[in-house]
């Protein structure tokens, strides 16, 4: 009984202390069988994995380079004669950036480009800083007479286009939400209202996000048309609230709709009133469905954001990926990996932030999915 509670606190002591006591206990052989496998799925098989995805990317990679370099050299052979096709395999071979194969990046090549971006962000911020520093007293008289004051104008660097999508997506996520949940709420607690909204969300959910963007611009730019303001800011998130709001607004009608009939009739012994039985019996009762709607919201949300904000012409990660496509120099599509990389990453992080609420909130912790 003794040797069976210390095989199961090793796990425990596992998670407290981390790597260094596991391996002090695999490398002295103290570790059971069951532990060793489950080291090898949770540490070597995801690291062994990814370093396989690393070599067969790298030699890809390799393989398109060496394409499109045989490609170019027999090209100017056939066009230019053999002295044009030694230039020019001297050219790629010297690794001048002019000349060089614009195919698919290496890992290293990723890399690269990454810290590249965050050197610009690092230049940018300290332009940024410099400018309000020189029209600080400028500003001071602008204000002072009643004129807006004079702002920088500069590119965004790629950091300020990640926190830009970063805004956008949740201003569109809180705009879903605030439609959804309520909306949602009523659907099931009313038939006659869920009969009346059903036909308008099988047709609007399978909407294109595309089509969305050109709604919302014909309403905004009309809305908005004396104003001032950045309307693509406004347009990029509206459209994103529309098109993820959906998942929302079905998990919470069948949510609120398949409370235990049980738990509506104690409100009614205790003569709750409506809000009251809301806010202290459907709600929590339908939680557990809601959070698993406001996920899936939340990643339609991150996923459509990157071709509204394309298509808005909004700074954001949408517009960086179009416009290093459009640039076409030898580092765009080593830039436009790393936007894939880290659009992807933030979309996992969203993805955990959401489940850590639900965790929170939710009564029922074996429901959040």
């Amino acid at each position: 009984m003794k040797q069976q509670s210390i095989a199961l606190g090793k796990p425990r002591l596992f998670i407290r202390l981390g790597f260094i006591t596991t391996f002090k206990d695999l490398f002295s052989g103290n570790l059971a069988k069951e532990e060793i496998q489950k080291l090898l799925r949770k540490f070597i098989v995801p690291i062994a994995s990814i370093l396989l995805f690393l070599g067969l990317w790298h030699m890809g990679a390799k393989a398109l380079y060496n394409i499109e370099a045989d490609f170019r050299i027999n090209k100017a052979l056939v066009e230019r004669g053999q002295e044009a096709a030694d230039a020019e395999a001297a050219c790629i071979d010297s690794g001048d950036i002019t000349c060089q194969p614009n195919s698919l990046p290496s890992p290293a090549q990723v890399w690269n480009s990454y810290k590249s971006l965050l050197r610009d962000h690092s230049i940018i911020t300290a332009d940024k800083k410099a400018f309000v520093v020189k029209t600080a007293a400028l500003n001071e008289k602008r204000i002072a007479q009643g004129k807006d004051p004079i702002v920088y104008t500069g590119r965004p660097s790629f950091v300020d286009q990640i926190l830009r999508s970063l805004k956008t997506v949740f201003a569109g996520f809180f705009l879903a939400f605030l439609v959804a949940v309520p909306l949602g709420i009523f659907m099931g607690l009313s038939p006659t209202l869920k009969s009346a909204f059903n036909w308008f969300i099988q047709i609007f959910k399978p909407v294109s996000p595309v089509v969305w963007y050109l709604l919302v611009f014909m309403i905004v730019k009309t809305v908005l048309i004396d104003s001032s303001e950045d309307s693509s800011f406004t347009i990029s998130f509206v459209s994103v609230g529309l098109c993820s709001m959906w998942a929302t607004l079905v998990n919470t009608a069948v949510g609120v709709s398949s409370v235990d009939k049980d738990y509506l009739n104690v409100a009614k012994v205790l003569k709750l009133g409506s809000f009251q039985k809301i806010f202290k019996v459907v709600l929590p009762s339908s939680l557990p469905l809601i959070f698993t709607g406001l996920k899936i919201t939340l990643s339609v949300a991150w996923m459509v954001l990157i071709a509204i904000e394309l298509l808005a012409q909004s700074p954001g990660l949408g517009l960086f990926v179009w416009e290093e496509f459009q640039n076409g120099a030898n580092d765009s599509n080593s830039k436009i990996i790393v936007a894939m990389f880290l659009i992807g990453l933030i979309g996992f992080l969203l993805d955990r932030l959401m489940l850590m609420i639900q965790n929170a909130v939710s009564f029922n912790k074996s429901q959040a999915i």
